[in-house]
Formats: structure tokens, C-alpha cells, sequence
């Protein structure tokens, strides 16, 4: 290995499914503190396959080959790390950002009366409505329009058509983005936050849901990854609850 090799930093594009110039970021033994803190108030500890152990080792590494300096500042500490919690019936979606990116997505089970659970069984609407708190800050990108469309026709059972529905102002926004400032990009949370009122029918999430909106949204990211804590992410979770509380025959894929 070269000296340049030795001395490169370990990046954020490096250990997590961030691009742009979040990947590039260096991560600091600041950004670790700053991660560790966030998740002992969330959790009362640090997780032990957390973002905070991760950022940690990165850290680490960086300081002792020389990359970093210990007292190293970057913009992550400006901006912040956070700990969001979404509860959807029988669940809790964990999701860890840093400047406002979201890094890791953990589902942690929570006990659900059966009855309870088969009352609740979480439908395509409501899951949309789960990743816009999972990802509420997060402005739509291309992948996330294709999630939304494929979850909307799953949800109505024919191809989405009309104007003005969730397809189509997720497909504006993903297009208008890019080209305008930070205060004025449409977030998940901003189109997603009450998806279920804008839906002409809704259904209970199977497994087929799930899997169809991560291969479509996976299909537009630039990892081939669905978005954590995303569209793709909040299906996932909702059809393994709907699974678990014995309302969807098992699995086959």
C-alpha cells in the first residue's frame, strides 16, 4: 500500500449508502462524539452495530494513520446528527441521520396483541405515510417518484393516470429539485405526510408490494440500493409486521 493509500481518509461514502458530496466527507472523531451522544439520549447506550460504532472506527482510523487530525472539524458538526424514531403497528423504525442524510435503518419489533395487530394491518397508505417520517427532511429525488408510483398503482391495481395524484407531484418535484434552493425542494415528508387521503384505494401491504417498490426504486439510485429509512424501507417493515401478525400467507420469494 502507498503512502497516499495509507493517508486517505475513510469517507461516509466509504461505510454508508451516501453519495455526493456527503460521500466525500471525511468522518471525524468530532462527527463520532457527536453520533455517540445522539444515540445514548435516543436509546440510554450506543447501538453496538449503530452508525455511532461505525463512524467510530472510521474515527479512528483517520487519526492514527494520519489522515485527520484528533481535533479535526467538518461541516457534519455544523449541521448536526439526529436520531429519528417512526412507530408503525408492532414496530419501530430507527433511522440514524448525519447533516440531515439518513446513514442506517434498524426495525425493532414491539409487542403486538394479535387482535390488535389484525386491526392495524398496515396498508400501502399508511406505509407511505410511515417514510415521510422516516424520511421526512429528505427532499424526492427520481428513485423515490418511481417508489411512489409503483406503491400507488400496487395500492389502486391499474396504472396510475391522474394528474395532481402522488405519482404525478412526486414526479414534478423529483424533476424541479435539483434546479432549486434547499428551502424550496419538495421533501418526502412535504408529499408523504397524509398519502393515505390521496389515494382513490388503498390495501393491505404483501410481501409482492414490498418487493415490487424496492426493485423500482432501487432501479434509480446510484448504489442500486433503495433509500434508507425510505419509500422501499417503510414497505419492507409493513409487510413483514402484516406478515408476522399471520394476515399474509408466508413468504415463498
Amino acid at each position: 500500500m502507498s503512502q497516499d493509500q495509507m493517508q486517505r481518509p475513510v469517507t461516509y461514502g466509504d461505510i454508508f449508502n451516501v453519495s455526493g458530496e456527503m460521500g466525500k466527507q471525511a468522518i471525524t472523531s468530532e462527527d463520532a462524539s457527536l453520533m455517540q451522544s445522539a444515540e445514548t439520549q435516543a436509546f440510554g447506550q450506543t447501538q453496538k452495530h449503530g452508525a455511532a460504532s461505525l463512524m467510530q472506527a472510521a474515527a479512528d482510523h483517520n487519526v492514527k494513520t494520519g489522515a485527520l487530525s484528533p481535533d479535526a472539524h467538518s461541516p457534519v458538526a455544523d449541521i448536526g446528527v439526529t436520531v429519528r424514531e417512526t412507530v408503525v403497528p408492532g414496530a419501530a423504525i430507527d433511522t440514524e441521520f448525519v447533516a440531515n442524510v439518513p446513514v442506517t435503518g434498524v426495525v425493532r419489533p414491539l409487542p403486538t396483541a394479535p387482535e390488535v395487530a389484525s386491526a392495524n394491518a398496515v396498508t400501502i397508505g399508511e406505509a407511505l405515510e410511515a417514510a415521510a417520517l422516516g424520511a421526512i427532511d429528505q427532499p424526492i429525488e427520481h428513485s423515490d417518484a418511481c417508489a411512489i408510483q409503483s406503491a400507488e398503482t400496487r395500492a389502486t391495481g391499474a396504472p396510475v393516470t391522474s394528474k395532481g395524484g402522488l405519482s404525478s407531484t412526486a414526479q414534478s418535484a423529483a424533476e424541479l429539485n435539483p434546479r432549486v434552493d434547499d428551502f424550496a425542494k419538495t421533501t418526502i415528508g412535504d408529499l408523504l405526510t397524509d398519502a393515505t387521503t390521496y389515494l382513490a384505494t388503498d390495501k393491505v401491504v404483501t410481501q409482492e408490494d414490498a418487493i415490487k417498490v424496492i426493485e423500482a426504486e432501487a432501479r434509480h439510485t446510484p448504489t442500486g440500493l433503495p433509500r434508507p429509512g425510505g419509500v422501499g424501507a417503510a414497505m419492507q417493515t409493513a409487510a413483514d409486521l402484516n406478515e408476522r401478525a399471520g394476515l399474509l400467507p408466508p413468504s415463498i420469494v
